[in-house]
């Protein structure tokens, strides 16, 4: 019910653009965000948002380069990455979890709250 597209791999420095189609059931109810996972490495939170009005959530780590936005009327969720480093490197997951806004817009993010996952895109930055 998440399909994610827009991964790949680019020279340190450059741009990608992560997309997440979702149902607008999904999309309207749920905290959105992504999560990746690099090699030998657990899966992290990256960014989240609940409503396009609200200040999302986004990691220390990739703050000021990263930027997640989503499309309430193409019930679309969006990753822009800057600036990406090797060390941003992995699998991004779209996921949609059920947790309040407040928890959603401040970072917490329990796997065990994910109701839906993207099947997962791979990002390489060299």
């Amino acid at each position: 019910q998440l399909v994610e597209s827009g991964g790949g791999s680019v020279q340190a420095g450059g741009s990608l653009r992560l997309s997440c189609a979702a149902s607008g059931y999904i999309h309207s109810r749920y905290c959105m965000g992504w999560l990746r996972q690099a090699p030998g490495k657990e899966r992290e939170e990256v960014a989240a948002i609940f409503d396009q009005g609200d200040s999302p959530y986004v990691a220390d780590f990739v703050k000021g380069r990263f930027t997640i936005s989503q499309d309430n009327a193409q019930y679309t969720l969006y990753l822009q990455m800057d600036g990406l480093r090797p060390e941003d490197t992995g699998t991004y997951y779209c996921a949609a979890a059920a947790v309040p806004t407040q928890y959603c817009l401040s970072g917490y993010y329990p796997p065990g709250n994910v109701g839906y996952w993207g099947q997962g895109t791979q990002v390489t930055g060299s």
